[in-house]
């Protein structure tokens, strides 16, 4: 069942900056796949820290410093809890990128040698792609790629192939930020390992929108980042395998992840603060634990519901109403996330979105970090669309108008 309406305005109020107006229109945010809306509980527990509870963590046993180090930990403790995973596993990082570097430059650096097989696929984000090609190109490793097929899926039987030859990594997005694409990481993820690979998934996209349960996927890394995921900027999450973060060596040194330091050589502290170095980003983790928690209290399986419908019906007028649309990824709402990127034909996707914005609606233009893929679809750049829970039907009317708006103005 959709989030009712009486709910989606209750929600919807609950986000400050869509009482904004520009020129007089409404602004209607769409999108949250580059970065989500913050609702007015997570500003809360950011602002609470800063006015009540400002301290440095884990070093001091004053009150203050304790109720700090309660509140960082904790919220770490209930990230963990609602994917499935455990703080020791749940590691802080910049975001979703810093935290897929991690594991390049520890695991991958102490796995991956000369001749060795990594495989992404052909709809990774730049962050799932650049650290790869550093690592292959540094231990002379080879990059392949699983091929995304022409209904946006990817091609099971190309990553059979590849398993076959035994890869070190196979590394793929959950949700894809262009096609919307959902992959099936769960069986990808049990062909990788039947095959001795390890898997990392980018679940930037995925967290905000799917039920995500870490234990049935069984990943050896999970990455996902907080400012899509109605939290703040500045703060991402690494979930790993306890037995492979044992075994890697920190990312960066510094203070806070160290057991001992002498003249020549030091020793690391437990999981998870070896990969913590340096002062924490307190207010981040505490604002992205409160929007776990509003998530939850909202329920994913709801959100999940009412942006498919969102999805559905966006994809149907897209494709009845709007003359020369293509629409690239696949068609049933059911396989993809809560998002649409297409093309109109002669109109470039800058103008599309410039002419959008006049009229409050905020869109996407661009190639998305996603420049293979667009050479895969034939194209430079998409407009892309996505919504989020506090999105209704009256946005995707606006969406519509304003690409009516766009064929008028370009005598479509």
């Amino acid at each position: 069942m959709a989030v009712s309406a009486l709910d989606l305005g209750e929600l919807a109020a609950e986000f400050p900056v869509l009482r904004r107006t520009f020129d007089g229109h409404p602004l209607t945010y769409l999108d949250s796949a580059a970065t989500s809306q913050t609702p007015q509980p997570v500003i809360d527990a950011m602002t609470r820290y800063y006015t009540e509870s400002r301290a440095s963590i884990h070093r001091g046993v004053y009150p203050l410093a304790v109720e700090a180090t309660e509140l960082y930990e904790g919220a770490r403790g209930r990230i963990a809890q609602w994917l499935g995973s455990t703080p020791e596993e749940t590691i802080f990082a910049a975001n979703a990128t810093a935290a897929i570097n991690l594991v390049a430059y520890t695991w991958g650096r102490q796995n991956v040698g000369r001749g060795d097989l990594v495989v992404l696929t052909e709809m990774e984000h730049h962050s799932n792609i650049v650290p790869w090609q550093i690592l292959c190109q540094d231990r002379e490793a080879e990059l392949a790629y699983v091929p995304v097929q022409s209904d946006g899926k990817l091609d099971l039987d190309a990553l059979d192939a590849l398993l076959a030859r035994g890869p070190k990594l196979v590394a793929l997005v959950h949700v894809s930020n262009v096609l919307g694409t959902v992959n099936p990481v769960a069986a990808v993820t049990e062909r990788a390992h039947e095959a001795g690979a390890v898997v990392l998934i980018d679940g930037t996209q995925a967290v905000p929108q799917l039920p995500v349960d870490l234990r049935a996927i069984d990943a050896d890394f999970y990455a996902w980042t907080g400012h899509k995921a109605y939290g703040p900027t500045g703060i991402g999450v690494l979930h790993g395998r306890r037995a492979l973060l044992e075994e890697m060596p920190p990312f960066i040194g510094g203070g806070h992840m160290i057991r001992t330091v002498a003249a020549n050589e030091s020793t690391w502290t437990d999981l998870p603060w070896k990969f913590e170095a340096g002062t924490s980003q307190i207010a981040e983790a505490v604002g992205l634990g409160a929007a776990v928690d509003w998530i939850d209290a909202v329920g994913i399986e709801r959100i999940r519901d009412h942006e498919q419908d969102l999805v559905a019906e966006a994809l149907q007028r897209l494709a009845s109403e709007i003359p020369d649309l293509t629409i690239h990824g696949p068609l049933d709402a059911a396989d993809r996330g809560a998002l649409i990127s297409f093309s109109l034909a002669g109109a470039h996707p800058h103008d599309v979105g410039e002419i959008l914005g006049r009229a409050g609606v905020c869109v996407r233009a661009g190639h998305h970090c996603a420049q293979p893929l667009m050479r895969r679809l034939g194209v430079t750049a998409t407009t892309r669309a996505s919504f989020a829970v506090h999105n209704s039907r009256v946005d995707v009317d606006r969406l519509l108008d304003g690409l009516v708006d766009v064929r008028r103005i370009f005598r479509l």
